[in-house]
């Protein structure tokens, strides 16, 4: 079953659909013009039900085989992320970004669309027996919107048996599928080094406590952290991406704040790495007279891990889209995250990469999602249903 006659006819409409998004990005929690849209779609499609303002500004759309609804044995689940990033867009396109500092650096705006495509394939044939749930998330670029979701009731008031999400995975080809069984993508989270010393005159170093050498010396010193305190062959990230101290260049700050991300695939290693974090920053800014805090974010996203069924069918859906020879299995896992990670803590799940073809990577200003590849993702969707739940 390679790509749908009716999905590639509605490839321009696609097309048309995905630079819209990309023209009018939000950012989590923000996503309402998106939402808004994203139901007009799929009340013309003619869905059983849309229900809006899930876990903030979620949506999900119900729809039901030739035969009526499903129970949860017959219904799956089906995620694609809405929200945008904080990045002023660096392309020169007909479709740049119309919001200041904000973009589709990620692809958001692509996953929306295949969704759709596949939605509205699905609607019009419904070639298949029980109900899919079509999910459209907030807030995945930090804010833990499928938490937010969960936590509104998601699986109580659509009960499926499995959930399936895919991203795409720039520098692999157009119509390439990748996937693995087991963890993914890492677990993550953020941390804040807030550091206090004593400001003044940078003349009169002397009668300061400066905290810029001190926050240099910390950044330094996290770095043994993953060289020196884990194993070597456990993956693990401490990364420092923020460093925030003083406004003026004859004035010795007062406060210097620090900040980034730990990630691995371990939640004790998670732990102990902290622990570390916390024992290096306090012993740092004892060493220089600095008062310190070390703060960890509430938001953090377990590792990603898919289920080994789940897997092996989706896969086996995505031979028969793009052919054996564009889907690979047994992907190396990445360091990077995603909150897909809380739905297959519930169920039995799959996260599926689809190629991008050579972009910018992932949060770059000059980042694009490919329009070639949304009659391929929304043809894996529509599959994918097909397959899952069979007419008898």
């Amino acid at each position: 079953m390679p790509v749908a006659n009716s999905i590639a006819a509605a490839a321009d409409q696609l097309r048309e659909w995905r630079q819209d998004f990309h023209r009018h990005p939000e950012l989590g929690y923000e996503e309402h013009r998106t939402s808004k849209v994203i139901a007009e779609r799929l009340h013309e499609m003619g869905f059983d039900a849309v229900e809006t303002g899930i876990g903030g500004t979620g949506v999900v759309g119900v729809l039901h085989g030739r035969n009526g609804p499903g129970d949860e044995a017959r219904s799956i689940m089906l995620r694609a992320d809405m929200d945008a990033l904080p990045i002023h867009e660096l392309n020169d396109i007909a479709h740049k970004s119309q919001t200041e500092g904000t973009m589709h650096a990620c692809g958001h705006d692509g996953h929306v669309t295949m969704l759709l495509g596949g939605a509205q394939h699905l609607a019009r044939t419904r070639a298949f027996e029980g109900s899919v749930y079509f999910c459209f998330q907030p807030a995945e670029e930090g804010g833990a919107g499928a938490k937010a979701m969960i936590e509104d009731g998601l699986f109580e008031r659509f009960p499926c048996s499995a959930v399936y999400g895919m991203h795409n995975w720039p520098g692999a080809p157009v119509g390439s599928f990748h996937c693995r069984s087991g963890p993914l993508m890492a677990a993550s989270d953020e941390f804040t080094i807030r550091l206090k010393g004593r400001g003044g005159h940078a003349a009169k170093p002397d009668t300061c406590i400066d905290p810029v050498p001190c926050g240099a010396a910390i950044v330094q010193a996290l770095q043994t952290v993953v060289a020196r305190r884990v194993n070597p062959i456990s993956p693990a990230v401490v990364t420092v991406t923020t460093f925030q101290a003083g406004d003026a260049f004859n004035v010795i700050p007062e406060t210097a704040l620090l900040g980034g991300t730990v990630r691995s695939f371990d939640s004790a290693l998670h732990t102990q790495i902290y622990a570390h974090i916390e024992r290096i920053v306090y012993q740092v800014a004892a060493a220089h007279d600095i008062e310190a805090s070390v703060e960890r974010s509430e938001k953090f996203y377990p590792e990603t891990v898919n289920d080994a069924e789940a897997t092996a069918f989706s896969l086996a859906v995505a031979r028969e889209v793009a052919g054996a020879e564009n889907v690979h299995d047994g992907v190396e896992p990445t360091m990077g995250s995603e909150d897909f990670s809380y739905y297959a803590l519930k169920k039995p799940a799959c996260f599926m990469l689809i190629g991008n073809g050579e972009s910018a990577g992932l949060h770059h200003p000059r980042y694009d999602f490919n329009d070639e590849g949304t009659v391929w993702g929304a043809s894996y969707w529509s599959a994918l249903v097909e397959k899952a739940l069979p007419v008898g």
